[in-house]
């Protein structure tokens, strides 16, 4: 996961709708099933829903009413314990 493009997303979910990722999310992962996708191709798409579903996270926080920056590095904490079980 990268924290600059969930932060990007986060930003375009403010001014958009989450709705949108929420169908980009669906969409790539329905590409996942293409038989003919490369092990690169569909690591790439991975860590793009991985990305879009950090996005959706942090912006549920926010509209808790945490602040960005906190949402973010709320977020990321719980990514990082996870990955040291």
């Amino acid at each position: 996961m990268k924290l600059p493009i969930i932060k990007h997303m986060t930003a375009f979910i403010a001014e958009n709708d989450v709705d949108f990722v929420l169908e980009t999310i669906e969409t790539l992962e329905s590409l996942t099933e293409v038989s003919s996708l490369k092990d690169e191709e569909l690591d790439v798409i991975g860590e793009l829903i991985s990305n879009l579903y950090g996005a959706v996270e942090v912006n549920n926080l926010i509209k808790e009413g945490m602040p960005q920056k906190e949402a973010l590095n709320t977020f990321m904490q719980r990514v990082l314990g996870s990955i040291d079980k």
